[in-house]
């Protein structure tokens, strides 16, 4: 037995609000969701909404503009939200609000809500001062501002323009024949969607057919029917007729047509502006953005690894990421200093260090930056360093051998002998006039050789006579020559 192998399924692509995806949008509030104000999930392709009343339920501003959101579900626990915008999405009714206390504004512009009476369920947020329909089908309808200005008496502007006080007491007087009118519209409407909603089926189905078709013709020896390996002959009376066969041939011939051809067909087929058609138009998009990756991934060829070192152990200097960079030889400090110019918003988790003896190796974002060092450092010693202002990386790498700081030690001796020599001896000589102590040797005081006097007034002090020595008998004693000590 031969069995066909079932077509695979179209699974289309549904982004969910899940906890990493909040988590992602939340890193002004240190991605933290718990205590989360303000969250931004616009052009998500989100389905469904969920979790969010659940993780976050201190949120007051909530965007999910430009998704695919069909109801209004899972955020009447949100009891701080105070503006909720959901424009261009595919919701089509207004629904569970009510437990949104704090709600302000609220923004459905360009969705499909044609039920207009559903929005008497926002006369439970009393607090609701604005609120956007335009883009709808139900601001088409006659009386339709007249309407929501008479059911929201809150309301202080309806989609930008503000309501004045004579407005909202005409619409009040006119509010019964605008309420029939506004229903017989609604229900003229429904049976249109109704209708639309049929046809879109017919159409999704008829695509799926084709689909499998177009698989069971890409895999050669089946038919699209099982049938054993006995009755493989098929009798010529039993086979298709040709009516049968036409389909199949212009069916080729539509397969046969290039992506341009095909995308050109899809976007000037006209089509009616509905949620089934948003949806068929993300699939679209969809299928090409698949089709493109299987055909980079089989054209696209894998780079060879860089090579940063030689067969013969020669290091290269490369710098990949091109990024502007300064190595500076501090010989006062006995480092090397490598400042590399790191874009300043770039996360360092981007960034790898590897310090070697002889080069330095910084990986940014997957890319090498290599140099070779004048000198040989210690790759344990080295530290890398990033600037909070200018987000330049700083690897600061010692050299090995003895640190010689010139400031603290210019006069060590053992580093230039002619020079200290010089410097002993002048030294040597400052010290014997210093170190002079009198009473080591024999030398008279001479600074006690004259002793200053304080002369007395009036009177003339006799000078005092000289008294021979009685040991030198030859001793003269002349007047005229002054005494000596």
């Amino acid at each position: 037995m031969v069995c066909v192998p079932e077509p695979k399924e179209r699974s289309p692509i549904v982004t969910e609000v899940t906890e990493d995806l909040i988590r992602r949008n939340a890193e002004h509030n240190d991605s933290e969701i718990f205590s989360l104000e303000e969250l931004s999930l616009h052009q998500q392709e989100i389905q469904r909404l969920e979790n969010i009343d659940k993780w976050c339920q201190d949120i007051k501003i909530l965007y999910l503009q430009n998704n695919l959101i069909a109801k209004i579900e899972n955020i009447s626990r949100l009891k701080k939200l105070q503006y909720l915008n959901l424009a261009l999405n595919n919701i089509e009714k207004i629904e569970n609000l009510e437990g949104c206390e704090g709600l302000e504004k609220l923004d459905l512009t360009v969705n499909f809500v044609g039920e207009l009476s559903s929005i008497k369920i926002l006369r439970h947020n009393i607090h609701l001062k604005e609120i956007f329909l335009m883009g709808n089908p139900c601001a088409d309808f006659e009386g339709y501002r007249e309407f929501v200005v008479a059911t929201l008496q809150q309301l202080q502007r309806l989609d930008g323009k503000e309501i004045e006080r004579s407005e909202r007491i005409k619409a009040l007087q006119n509010y019964p024949v605008i309420e029939q009118k506004i229903r017989e519209q609604e229900k003229a409407y429904c049976l249109k969607r109704s209708k639309e909603k049929e046809e879109a089926e017919r159409k999704l189905q008829e695509e799926e057919e084709k689909e499998k078709q177009k698989e069971n013709r890409n895999n050669p020896g089946f038919s699209g029917h099982q049938y054993t390996d006995i009755d493989n002959t098929i009798p010529h009376s039993l086979l298709p007729k040709k009516e049968n066969q036409q389909p199949v041939v212009e069916e080729k011939k539509v397969s046969e047509k290039t992506p341009d051809e095909l995308d050109k067909e899809f976007w000037e087929k006209p089509t009616v502006f509905t949620p089934e058609s948003r949806l068929e138009t993300h699939r679209f998009l969809e299928k090409q953005r698949k089709d493109k990756e299987k055909l980079s991934g089989k054209k696209k060829k894998q780079k060879p690894p860089r090579t940063l070192i030689t067969e013969d152990g020669r290091v290269l200097n490369i710098n990949e990421p091109k990024l502007n960079f300064s190595l500076k030889d501090d010989e006062e400090n006995n480092q090397v200093v490598l400042d590399l110019a790191v874009y300043r918003f770039m996360d360092t988790s981007l960034i790898h260090v590897n310090v070697q003896p002889t080069y330095v190796r910084v990986m940014v974002k997957g890319k090498p930056f290599q140099v070779v060092l004048p000198a040989e450092v210690k790759p344990d010693s080295s530290f890398a360093k990033r600037s909070q202002t200018t987000g330049h990386l700083v690897v600061t790498m010692p050299k090995v051998g003895e640190v010689i700081v010139a400031k603290r030690q210019a006069c060590k001796p053992g580093k230039n002998p002619e020079g200290n020599k010089l410097q002993e001896k002048k030294g040597s000589k400052q010290i014997e006039k210093l170190e002079v102590d009198p009473s080591k040797y024999s030398f008279p005081d001479v600074t006690n050789i004259v002793q200053e006097k304080k002369p007395t007034s009036g009177r003339i002090q006799a000078q005092p006579q000289a008294v021979p020595c009685a040991e030198e008998p030859d001793f003269e004693d002349n007047p005229e020559v002054p005494p000596l000590i």
